[in-house]
């Protein structure tokens, strides 16, 4: 179990952006960066990442959460997988101690399978380098393919002995679990105890996911064998329609050029990137999926597909030009010349020559379309209207209305067919498409329906959630006992019944909205018993109004959520200690750097000591503004990362802002913001939730003295004279607007 101290140095050096970065293609907009969501179908960028923050949000899908549970949601890894994958990322040495044997056997099965396939992997690479079998028939063969060592490690190929159980001996040897080596298919079991290798006596090609975690295999025969290649079965790990390969290696060109080529094959990409163009992937020989159109679609909005010059070439790019086009791509084909394929074709050309042929003939897909249907439809009117109608589903799928009507005029012009039949004729496709996605959704509907009938009960929202876990925060019992100077209520409020938390919610959500968003900001000087004044932040400011009147949140993720606050109090100064000091020592530097350079321009005294001052003054300003970044962010980083997904889900809708005020608000006045305002919006809102609670128990006494006739009156009516003195109060401190619940 990773300890809490690595955890935080995890979280701490974490940067969202550049995790995020890794799989979705970011641009910047503002303070924010936006992107395509990863995580469902979308044509325009709702999907928004906070540098300063910490965080992301799809406000398309409600996706959120922070750099680790993006990793944890996008690799679908556990908590513990993610941490250390961006602690490898980090190069941050990860602190655990040694898991127990039931915490052993809780280890899931993807986790198990990666470890497996890692395994498998490392041995096919080493057998290709390392046996003589390896190097006189793996080997030879890459290097007969014009591989290079390198390209030969930048995609851990590798080769699988001709032998019925090398892999399978090896791997139990080491103690790895039999049901393991067969449920990521590297291994067949044999129905005797034992098992054999799939993939014996090929050359291997790992399939590595975004993440750089191989999750399956591509073999290929040597052999004259009826299955040239054989891929590993589908599992958790891997779906093959939704996998491209070579997507870990052309991830970032394809980002940084804003382009992806697709192409067929292992090789074709193989050759291509050796070549020097790396923004390549292939469909791995299946035809093309919307799964791999979109996670093309994260990284760029520009393909060019590379298909083969011959009959099958031409009509498999055509049956994969729709999905790109609904998914909102931009698309082009080029066709090589006859008897090429894009791996023959790089290794016969330098990789300027590639480049060049490439971009002389792409074509845009209309102008390719159109010319490829008319060689086979000559003079036949009934074909030629084929082919209009062909062109014309193709253009309804595209998203874009502006787009669509930019094709009509052209396949107009091409096809000789009058502008308006070509838009009416699209409009009546998309409104056939329409209707059939309807229909669909309402058999969906009707399926959820029938088998829902045979579910069990959808959980109470209301009900509470388990607690953070204890191991990723001090007990609240180490929290520093505050003394709160102002005169201590009685329990006049107590507990509120039930029947009133959906009625105190709001309130509630009003305070812990301040919490999540500035739980470690400064706030007041509090007198403590030894007669002290010491700095107290927000969340201690509530607590101490919270425990002078015996509140606490009704809401039970509220409730955590307060609660892990409070718990993350000592570890923030502590930080903060060690900021100040980091910042005091750059002050220095700087202030003396600053002091050498005044002496050495021609000022007088006076020039030098008001430049001095405003040093001096910018020097504990830009100190003030770091301390005030990193209070701010301390706590929302922490709580926008915890492991149960209720209370993280709640902490990023609580600070995250869909909206920014524009720059046009503050050209001529400065706005205020809520960190500027915590003085007053806190407090408000504390007297709000009183006010609150108090009518609902007022509301409690009065269908009490209805209900229980004459046997407690005089009780509850002095317990309903003190609650209105306690509303009068809230009143004063309100103003004129009271917040009435009931």
């Amino acid at each position: 179990m990773i300890d809490r101290a690595t955890i935080n140095q995890i979280l701490d050096a974490a940067d969202v952006v550049d995790v995020v970065s890794d799989f979705v293609t970011l641009r910047r907009r503002g303070s924010n960066y936006t992107g395509l969501c990863p995580f469902h179908n979308e044509k325009t960028p709702s999907f928004s990442v906070s540098r300063a923050k910490g965080i992301y949000k799809c406000f398309g899908c409600g996706k959120a959460g922070s750099a680790v549970n993006f990793v944890m949601e996008h690799e679908h890894m556990t908590y513990a997988e993610a941490l250390k994958y961006l602690a490898k990322k980090y190069h941050i040495e990860v602190h655990e101690r040694e898991l127990s044997d039931e915490e052993k056997e809780q280890q899931t099965e993807r986790e198990s399978m990666l470890i497996v396939n890692e395994f498998a992997n490392s041995f096919f690479e080493d057998t290709l380098h390392n046996t003589d079998d390896g190097r006189n028939i793996g080997l030879a063969y890459f290097y007969e393919r014009s591989l290079s060592d390198e390209t030969i490690k930048t995609f851990h190929l590798g080769y699988s002995p001709d032998d019925r159980t090398a892999l399978y001996n090896a791997a139990t040897a080491k103690g790895y679990n039999r049901k393991f080596l067969f449920s990521t298919g590297v291994c067949t079991d044999d129905n005797h105890g034992g098992g054999f290798d799939r993939f014996r006596g090929r050359v291997m090609f790992p399939f590595i996911n975004i993440a750089g975690k191989v999750i399956g295999f591509g073999g290929r025969t040597l052999k004259q064998d009826h299955a040239k290649y054989l891929n590993s079965p589908e599992s958790i790990l891997y779906v093959k329609n939704r996998e491209l390969y070579g997507i870990f290696q052309a991830k970032r060109e394809i980002s940084r050029q804003d382009k992806c080529y697709l192409v067929e094959g292992y090789f074709d990409v193989i050759s291509m990137y050796q070549s020097g163009i790396q923004n390549v992937v292939a469909s791995s020989g299946t035809s093309l999926t919307d799964g791999q159109v979109r996670m093309i679609h994260r990284f760029t909005e520009n393909v060019t597909v590379l298909y083969d010059g011959d009959s099958a070439g031409i009509h498999a790019s055509l049956r994969g030009i729709d999905m790109l086009l609904a998914e909102g791509l931009n698309v082009k084909v080029a066709l090589l010349p006859d008897g090429e394929d894009p791996d023959s074709f790089a290794r016969s050309h330098s990789a300027s020559e590639l480049q060049q042929f490439i971009t002389d003939n792409e074509t845009d897909f209309i102008s390719f379309k159109v010319n490829i249907l008319l060689k086979d439809a000559q003079n036949d009117p009934i074909k030629k209207a084929q082919v209009v109608t062909d062109v014309v589903k193709s253009i309804s799928v595209i998203p874009s209305q502006i787009t669509r009507a930019i094709y009509a005029k052209e396949c107009s012009r091409m096809l000789d067919v009058h502008e308006s039949v070509l838009i009416s004729e699209i409009g009546k496709a998309r409104d056939r498409q329409k209707a059939e996605d309807f229909k669909k959704r309402q058999r969906a509907k009707e399926d959820a329906s029938r088998s829902s009938q045979n579910l069990t009960p959808a959980p109470d929202n209301d009900a509470p959630v388990p607690e953070v876990d204890d191991t990723q925060a001090p007990p609240l019992g180490t929290q520093p006992v505050i003394q709160h100077g102002e005169q201590q209520h009685d329990s006049f409020i107590g507990t509120v019944k039930s029947v009133h938390e959906r009625l105190l919610y709001p309130q509630e959500e009003s305070l812990i909205r301040y919490v999540a968003k500035y739980a470690m900001c400064y706030f007041c000087d509090t007198q403590y018993a030894d007669g002290v004044e010491r700095p107290t932040s927000v969340v201690e400011y509530v607590n101490n109004e919270l425990l002078g009147d015996n509140i606490e949140f009704t809401h039970p993720i509220y409730k955590e959520i307060f609660r892990y606050a409070l718990s993350c109090v000592p570890d923030y100064y502590n930080s903060l200690s060690e900021l100040e000091e980091k910042l005091d020592a750059e002050g220095r530097q700087r202030l003396a750097a600053g002091i050498d350079g005044l002496r050495n321009r021609s000022l007088s005294f006076s020039e030098i000591e008001k430049e001095e001052t405003n040093l001096r003054e910018s020097i504990e300003k830009d100190k003030q503004d770091a301390i005030a970044s990193f209070s701010i962010n301390f706590f929302e980083r922490r709580v926008c990362s915890v492991e149960n997904d209720e209370i993280r889900r709640t902490a990023i809708n609580l600070v995250s802002e869909k909206y920014q005020l524009s720059q046009i608000h503050t050209m001529y006045a400065h706005v205020p913001t809520d960190f500027e305002r915590l003085f007053v919006l806190v407090p408000e809102a504390i007297n709000n939730w009183k006010n609150a609670i108090v009518q609902c128990h007022i509301k409690d006494i009065q269908e009490e003295l209805r209900t229980s006739g004459q046997t407690n009156a005089q009780e509850l009516l002095e317990r309903l004279n003190d609650l209105y003195q306690r509303r009068r109060e809230l009143a004063k401190l309100i103003g004129d607007r009271v917040v009435n619940p009931i």
